[in-house]
C-alpha cells in the first residue's frame, strides 16, 4: 500500500510539472553560456531567451545574438516565443510586448546596444536621456 501511495504521489507531481506553462528560465550570470556566440552571459539586463515549440530554451547574452541565432536556425525559431529582459526591473517579458531602444550611449555585451522596456513611456524617457532611438526587433 505504501508503494502505491508513493507511485501515486510521484505520478501526480510529474503530471503537474508536465502541464505547467513553460516560460523563461533564470539566467545564471557568469555561468550560463550564450547559445549563439558561446560567451558567458555577463549582464542579466541584456539577456534574452528563445523557447522553442517543443519546450527547449536557448539563452543569449545580447539581443543581437538572439537575432543571429534566429536567422541561422530557422527550424528552432519557427513558432518559438522569445523573451527579453525589462531593463529597469531585470524581469523577462515577451519580446512582442516590449519597447526597444537602440544606440546612443547604450553599450551591451555583443554590440547590439539595445535595451528592452515593458513600459513605453519609460523607454522613451531612457531613449531621450541616452541619445537612443526606438526600434523594432
Amino acid at each position: 500500500m505504501k508503494l502505491f501511495k508513493n507511485v501515486l504521489v510521484a505520478g501526480s507531481v510529474m503530471t503537474l510539472m508536465a502541464c505547467a506553462e513553460k516560460g523563461p528560465q533564470e539566467i545564471a550570470v557568469g555561468k550560463d553560456q550564450c547559445d549563439n556566440c558561446k560567451m558567458t552571459i555577463s549582464d542579466q539586463k541584456y539577456a534574452t531567451e528563445l523557447l522553442t515549440e517543443k519546450g527547449r530554451i536557448y539563452k543569449f547574452d545580447d539581443i543581437s545574438c538572439l537575432k543571429d541565432y534566429e536567422s541561422s536556425n530557422p527550424e528552432n525559431a519557427k513558432n518559438a516565443k522569445t523573451y527579453v529582459v525589462d531593463f529597469p526591473t531585470g524581469e523577462f517579458i515577451e519580446t512582442n510586448t516590449a519597447t526597444l531602444i537602440k544606440g546612443g550611449e547604450i553599450k551591451s555585451p555583443m554590440g547590439g546596444n539595445t535595451q528592452a522596456f515593458k513600459d513605453k513611456a519609460t523607454a522613451e524617457k531612457s531613449a531621450a536621456t541616452l541619445g537612443a532611438t526606438l526600434t523594432n526587433l
